[in-house]
């Protein structure tokens, strides 16, 4: 895959080759810098600004190669439009801007200078801005055998010119561990489903002992010793045998219980006997979204050494139609001992959900249990493609996970929960059914997780219009978009750290 640029942060000078980036304001209104840019070129930007009715307005951009007056082998010109409305996300989509504007060719090496029209970048703001260069950056050519004549271009060498590189440095290391997450979600949901089923999942993630994460993988033999059936019984008709990995990042105070993140992961989903249409199944791949953003949490908190607890687990099946599969009717009797009418098998990341959501609380009893899950259609028929559903009975850790999502740009828009909805999923047969029907889909759904939550402090996230085959955005070019790492990496930095900024779920 595409290699990321690599990012330092240096003084404000002015470069002799390259690429060079500067800011410009609404009304083309200019910093310090790129106004003395202008004058060393002779007023070459002000002029090209005119001629091109460029104005500055937010994320667009003008290129000028081989700008006169100037040792550089092109000037890119990124508009803020009005500094007053800049948000704390916008910095990353701005970015993710830049390195999108960068001109193709031989120089590699590019200088950011990291300045609006008020003055410099803050540390958080310049180091956003190199996460979304990063993250436009990424690329899955894995198993691209073609890749045109001419020779795969040297990663750039990006150098952010800042006044305090020291401290932008290190606020980027902390970034730069999110950013990988991100990407390594990205990588598994991208993934073909004949090269990463459930056991080379497990695989990828135990990997994460490297960075100090203890990993353990729990096979199908001691899933039925645990009575998680439901999990098992979505797995029953594929050849590929089930996993449940469990991640702890233990870096917080022993007394304090930890946080809990819960992924559904479902490396292909052919809907099972109640199989889905043919067009459009290949993005099935992507049924694993959930536990792929789990993984990369996971990354981020320990590659950033953050001090907190937190325990990843993540439910590895794959949904096929075979003889043995599940079928409509079947009952299965979860891990907690409620039993599950199955009207439709292709509502099966609920089950698998249910089993890891009970075996999780009932190990660490956790100080708060999110989950997330690429769980309906449902979902992107109510939130499209912008937003992830967000479902919890606790306004305080909604409303933390709402700034969490707007300060990241990975958004949540909190969805009802009531008896009213729950009704339409109780079964004649069983303690319940695994679908409530057409209407509110996405509901339903999480009122079926609910079921499993006891009386944890719970959260179901629904990412499936966000996850995966999200629209190109200025950070992501990518069917797998990393959706959730910064969420619920940036919840815990403020909310639920030792330390953090504001207060958060109680120990």
């Amino acid at each position: 895959m595409a290699k990321s640029p690599a990012i330092k942060f240096g003084a404000v000078e002015m470069p002799t080759a390259g690429t060079l980036v500067v800011f410009a304001g609404d009304g083309m209104e200019l910093g310090g810098a790129a106004r003395r840019v202008d004058e060393a070129s002779g007023g070459l930007l002000t002029a090209a600004a005119e001629a091109q009715s460029f104005k500055g307005k937010r994320f667009a951009t003008l290129a000028l190669p081989m700008p006169r007056g100037l040792d550089v082998a092109a000037l890119v010109v990124v508009g803020l439009g009005a500094l007053d409305k800049m948000t704390e996300a916008d910095w990353a989509k701005l970015g993710g801007t830049v390195a999108g504007a960068l001109p193709s060719g031989p120089a590699r090496s590019v200088t950011v200078f990291a300045e609006t029209p008020t003055g410099a970048l803050t540390d958080d703001q310049a180091a956003d801005v190199a996460l979304g260069m990063v993250l436009r950056s990424y690329a899955f050519d894995t198993y691209k055998t073609k890749k045109g004549d001419d020779p795969e271009p040297e990663p750039r060498e990006v150098t952010i010119a800042v006044s305090d590189p020291a401290a932008a440095s290190a606020r980027w290391e902390a970034m730069k561990a999110v950013a990988d997450g991100t990407m390594l979600a990205r990588d598994l949901v991208n993934e073909p489903p004949n090269v990463l089923g459930p056991v080379e999942f497990a695989e990828r993630a135990a990997e994460l002992s490297k960075l100090g994460v203890e990993v353990r993988i729990m096979e199908p033999d001691e899933l039925e010793r645990l009575e998680m059936r439901a999990l098992l019984g979505v797995a029953q008709g594929s050849a590929r045998p089930a996993r449940v990995v469990v991640m702890e990042w233990m870096n917080g105070p022993a007394e304090v219980k930890p946080v809990a993140f819960v992924g559904k992961g479902v490396v292909f989903d052919t809907g099972g006997i109640s199989i889905k249409p043919a067009g459009g199944m290949e993005d099935m791949k992507g049924d694993m979204a959930g536990a792929a953003a789990v993984v990369g949490t996971m990354h981020a908190l320990a590659a950033r050494k953050a001090k907190v607890n937190a325990v990843g687990v993540i439910g590895l099946v794959e949904n096929m139609p075979d003889g043995n599969a599940q079928r409509p009717g079947d009952i299965v009797k979860s891990k907690s001992g409620q039993t599950i009418e199955i009207i439709n098998t292709d509502a099966e990341g609920r089950l698998v959900l249910a089993d890891c959501l009970t075996w999780t609380i009932e190990t660490y009893k956790p100080r708060v249990v999110i989950d997330l899950a690429t769980l309906t259609g449902a979902v992107i028929v109510a939130l499209g493609h912008f937003h992830a559903g967000l479902y919890t009975d606790d306004d305080t850790v909604a409303a933390q996970l709402v700034d969490a999502g707007k300060a990241t740009g990975d958004l949540v828009w909190r969805m009802p929960l009531s008896k009213d909805y729950d009704g339409l999923i109780d079964s004649k047969v069983a303690d319940m059914k695994n679908t409530g029907g057409r209407w509110a889909g996405s509901i339903t759904a999480a009122q079926f997780l609910k079921r499993f939550a006891a009386d944890s402090l719970w959260v179901h996230l629904d990412v499936a219009g966000t996850a995966m085959g999200a629209p190109n955005s200025e950070t992501s070019r990518t069917f797998g978009s990393g959706f959730g790492v910064r969420l619920l990496d940036r919840f815990v930095a403020d909310f639920c750290e030792d330390g953090a900024p504001r207060r958060g779920p109680a120990a």
